[in-house]
């Protein structure tokens, strides 16, 4: 693989990601809209993405583009990521970059059984179908021998670092308080979770892999939790006792969510909790030869990067 490579985004996967990179002795560089992903060994410039000429430059000379990005507030996915991925496809395209991508889930929308590759991309929400549509634009460019790419999807995150926007996460400072808290949805049904750690693992591979380019490929993952059990393991982790786990769930949510926008985005995702919700990773297993981290160094990480606010 090319020596240089040019990540966007500082988020959990963006940070593990360049971590590893740097790691592995390359020439890494970050770029944020603030320029303050301060990765030791990494360069952090502050950069607007979505301006597709200066994103060309940075990207000249890196063997792999990847994106990243991650716009935190749902309630403007709509106006932030069209150009956002058409600037992010169009740097690949223009300077030969392996683009890799960090999906998501969403795409497929809501599905009876494990979620695989082989499933159709037939999401019913806004978001779901924007992320669908970015895989779309990105599969013909490579189909059509303009780009190589390829998109790694992971289910909800876990570890440091993802804090509020992750639904464990979200929790944990209350609980490692021994205070009761409240998760959305559902507490008691599978759901696959996601180290940040292994999408950043799963894309060094992706990338350099020519005969992986082209497709959609799932992240090893750990067996499903509920959110119960995630966070009573992540507590354990912590030398804690479990705490109560209360849940909201309509029309409670459907009221608040009238004076909050962003959980009138997040309903249209309740789809991810009232079933099981379960990622297949062994395409990417046998190709890649990969595991997850393991569930118990997982908890322990997601437990030390949190802080217990006491």
């Amino acid at each position: 693989m090319d020596h240089r490579h040019l990540v966007v985004g500082a988020g959990p996967v963006g940070r593990a990601l360049a971590h590893q990179l740097v790691d592995r002795g390359h020439e890494v560089t970050v770029v944020t809209r603030s320029g303050s992903a301060a990765v030791p060994g990494a360069r952090s410039p502050a950069l607007d993405a979505s301006d597709e000429d200066a994103l060309t430059r940075a990207a000249e000379g890196a063997g792999v583009l990847y994106n990243c990005a991650n716009p935190g507030d749902y309630t403007r996915w709509g106006k932030v990521w069209p150009p956002l991925a058409s600037a992010l496809l169009a740097a690949a395209e223009r300077t030969g970059a392996v683009y890799a991508m960090t999906g998501n889930l969403y795409p497929y929308g809501p599905v009876d059984g494990p979620m695989h590759e082989g499933l159709p991309d037939a999401a019913t929400d806004a978001k779901g179908r924007l992320r669908a549509a970015m895989w779309r634009a990105a599969r013909t460019a490579h189909d059509e021998g303009r780009v190589r790419v390829v998109e790694v999807r992971g289910s909800d995150y876990i570890g440091p670092g993802v804090g509020s926007n992750g639904h464990i996460t979200r929790v944990l400072p209350a609980a490692l308080r021994g205070r009761p808290v409240t998760v959305l949805f559902a507490k008691d049904q599978p759901h696959t979770f996601t180290s940040p750690a292994d999408v950043a693992r799963l894309l060094v591979a992706a990338a350099e892999d020519d005969t992986a380019h082209g497709r959609v490929w799932h992240v090893p993952s750990n067996p499903p939790r509920t959110q119960e059990q995630a966070l009573t393991d992540v507590l354990r982790a912590a030398g804690r006792p479990p705490v109560k786990v209360r849940v909201l769930r309509d029309p409670a949510l459907a009221g608040i969510s009238l004076v909050v926008p962003v959980l009138r985005e997040m309903r249209a995702l309740s789809y991810q909790w009232d079933r099981p919700y379960v990622l297949d990773d062994a395409a990417a297993r046998r190709h890649f030869d990969l595991e997850p981290t393991p569930w118990d160094e997982v908890c322990r990480s997601t437990a030390h990067g949190v802080p217990d606010g006491r």
